[in-house]
């Protein structure tokens, strides 16, 4: 599939940053990809899908353009490590609040865990997941529970829990399996529109090896061997929600091998057009420590609501050998 590609410089020490402006027209490819229902795309004068290249990346460290939320002093002593026990098979810790708030962890296949929080106290309550740099938000139910699956990032997975009144829990559990797959995180706040793509072994957009959030898959294919999937942690229904995507690949069971190619992708909405979003990608793998990657892209303006930024150089492509 043709596609005109143009170089971009990217500034700043800590951030990659991109500012695009296009002229905006129809495009076959995009109708192809996406489907008619979202066919108008980010194109250059030829009418061809723009990608973003050339973004030059550079370490976040501890630092990141995303606002996070301030961990309670009684959270954060909760999580050092040398408050847990060692290195037990699953584990919760309560921290002391007006009534008790237990959280619990379990690991479960594809190198996922089970994440448990009851919380009687606080029903319909907004809280925040930490686990090894990846952060989302979620809201507990009316009984104060909260149940969810999430990518484990380290072998010994840690999760912190913390509500807006300085409230929380810490769950641990031992992940064998982690060192079966390769995982690419991209996660960002509220509205920026964000996307992570997976196109493995030469796909295309929407053939069955492009794994994305509007085709997950279920984590039965990398049980199986077969291929990757895709996992969101968030919830959209509250305001200024902290959203995790996560790419997870079993290089372990693969059953061929070759390039799983990674992109991110903007869509250009009412909520962030003309503005800087800004987003962070995690990169574990193998034994190599989490490699954190920060952008800011400068979204066109309103006139163009309804296309899409592709950058295709953010991430690395995963280079899967057969086993």
């Amino acid at each position: 599939m043709w596609r005109t590609k143009e170089i971009l410089t990217a500034v700043g020490t800590l951030t990659c940053a991109v500012g695009i402006g296009y002229v905006m027209q129809s495009s076959d490819t995009a109708q192809q990809r996406y489907g008619a229902a979202e066919a108008q795309r980010l194109v250059a004068d030829n009418g061809a899908l723009l990608e973003v290249e050339g973004i030059t990346l550079t370490s976040a460290a501890l630092d990141s353009p995303i606002a996070l939320p301030t961990l309670d002093d009684r959270v954060v002593k909760a999580a050092a490590p040398q408050s847990l026990p060692p290195a037990p098979e699953s584990h919760s810790t309560a921290i002391p609040a007006t009534c008790d708030i237990i959280a619990t962890a379990d690991a479960v296949a594809a190198a996922m865990v089970k994440l448990s929080l009851d919380a009687a106290c606080l029903p319909n309550e907004r809280l925040t997941v930490h686990h090894n740099g990846m952060i989302f938000t979620e809201v507990t139910d009316d009984k104060g529970r909260l149940s969810v699956s999430v990518p484990a990032l380290a072998e010994e997975a840690v999760f912190i829990l913390a509500f807006g009144n300085g409230d929380g829990a810490v769950a641990q559990t031992t992940v064998p399996e982690l060192s079966d797959f390769n995982r690419v995180v991209l996660q960002w706040k509220g509205t920026a529109g964000f996307e992570l793509h997976a196109r493995e072994f030469g796909a295309d957009y929407g053939d069955a090896g492009h794994v994305w959030s509007g085709a997950p898959r279920d984590m039965t294919a990398a049980v199986l061997g077969e291929g990757g999937f895709m996992t969101r942690n968030g919830d959209t229904d509250i305001a200024e929600p902290l959203m995790a995507e996560v790419y997870s690949f079993p290089v372990a069971k693969a059953a061929q091998e070759g390039d799983v190619a990674l992109s991110v992708e903007a869509e250009v909405s009412e909520a962030n057009c003309g503005l800087e979003i800004e987003a962070q990608a995690l990169e574990l793998r193998g034994d190599d420590p989490v490699k954190t990657q920060n952008l800011t892209l400068a979204v066109p303006e309103c006139d163009a609501v309804g296309n899409f930024l592709v950058l295709n150089n953010l991430l690395q492509d995963l280079k899967v050998a057969q086993n």
